[in-house]
């Protein structure tokens, strides 16, 4: 428990006092970031902060994260190395998006894959199961992995559109996954929990030592060099946590990730709509709803980290569920909950609302029945 509480401080303090000096060499280089019609920002912010939350990641890490006792762990390590880098590359020089995707598959693809990281056995219910880890399922494990790293990667790096959303969003994920990783290595799962448990403090001190900065109002941005490296160990964290899992708890990287997850899938979904490419970039995205919808900078983003919460803590709850039915409610729960969500903000378009039309007809008749 120690290298828990110590590697959370450590990177917490590093990270606190790094961080005013990577916000001068930010505006030293030019790292900045202009406000355009697309952001909500009014003046020009320093935007490398992800390098300060890498640093104190740095020190903690080779302090108190156990590497040495699995390839996975320093495998993350060098690939998040190269993930920062090539963020830190977009913040100076706008790299297009074909170069940015290149460093997330060679940190995911030559570094992460070869050290041993990709999805492994799905337990399913009654006793069966699906075996990624041998075979000819073992080429398809890579792929899948491959795809769940590098979306995530750019779904943290899409909702890094206000001050703190995508470090608070991260440090809710980064949260729950290590009371998972606790709650699996208390029940008897073996002390490889407890070390994905480390990681996660490491980090999560990190993303609270840069939050104080980034908070509304901001002071500095964390740029692609956070987003991007925040989002890369999220995914290969909740690989590494999760890649033997039961198949009720299989799903409970996608619940931690919800908020990214969501905002992601439905803008695809509104671009596809919209007779738009899934890449061009717009003002529809979750943050941007809530703002439209009359809340405040502060607000919004107090509210989204609330629906990371909620997510968490359906996430914890599953990670303790022995049954499958109870798993199956509380997911129905949770997609009907989403979609609600989805329909009130406009996520899709303000048109886009069926099950709230639907219910609407439906109380119309109802009315007009009891009024005959």
């Amino acid at each position: 428990m120690s290298s828990l509480v110590y590697g959370l401080l450590t990177s917490l303090i590093v990270t606190f006092i790094a961080t005013p000096y990577v916000k001068k060499l930010a505006v030293k280089i030019g790292a900045v970031d202009a406000p355009d019609q697309r952001k909500v920002h009014k003046r020009i912010m320093p935007r490398l902060g992800g390098l300060a939350i890498y640093i104190g990641y740095l020190v903690s890490f080779f302090l108190f994260v156990p590497y040495e006792k699995t390839e996975e762990m320093l495998g993350i390590f060098v690939g998040g190395t190269i993930i920062m880098l090539t963020g830190m590359l977009d913040d100076k020089f706008q790299l297009s998006p074909k170069w940015k995707l290149l460093g997330q598959l060679v940190g995911t693809a030559v570094v992460v894959i070869p050290f041993g990281l990709k999805i492994g056995i799905v337990h399913l219910p009654y006793n069966g199961y699906i075996d990624f880890s041998s075979g000819w399922l073992a080429w398809l494990a890579i792929p899948i992995t491959i795809f769940w790293i590098v979306g995530v990667t750019n779904a943290i790096n899409l909702i890094d559109g206000l001050d703190g959303l995508s470090a608070g969003v991260s440090g809710i994920a980064v949260g729950t996954m290590a009371v998972v990783a606790l709650i699996m290595g208390y029940s008897g799962a073996g002390a490889y929990y407890n070390d994905v448990a480390t990681y996660c403090f490491v980090l999560l001190g990190a993303i609270l030592g840069f939050l104080y900065f980034n908070f509304h109002p901001a002071k500095i941005f964390m740029g692609d060099t956070g987003s991007l490296f925040l989002g890369f160990n999220l995914a290969a964290l909740s690989i590494m946590g999760f890649k033997e899992a039961l198949f009720v708890s299989f799903i409970i990287p996608i619940v931690v990730l919800g908020v990214p997850l969501w905002d992601t899938f439905f803008a695809i979904v509104r671009r596809i709509v919209n007779n738009k490419p899934i890449s061009a970039p717009d003002k529809g995205h979750l943050h941007h709803c809530l703002l439209n919808m009359g809340l405040s900078h502060r607000a919004t983003v107090l509210t989204i980290y609330a629906i990371s919460i909620f997510f968490g803590t359906i996430a914890i709850v599953l990670s303790k569920t022995t049954q499958l039915w109870t798993t199956i409610i509380l997911i129905a729960i949770l997609l009907f909950a989403v979609h609600i969500g989805t329909e009130i903000v406009g996520l899709v378009g303000r048109r886009y609302r069926p099950l709230i039309n639907a219910y609407r007809r439906l109380k119309i008749k109802y009315t007009e029945r009891r009024s005959h």
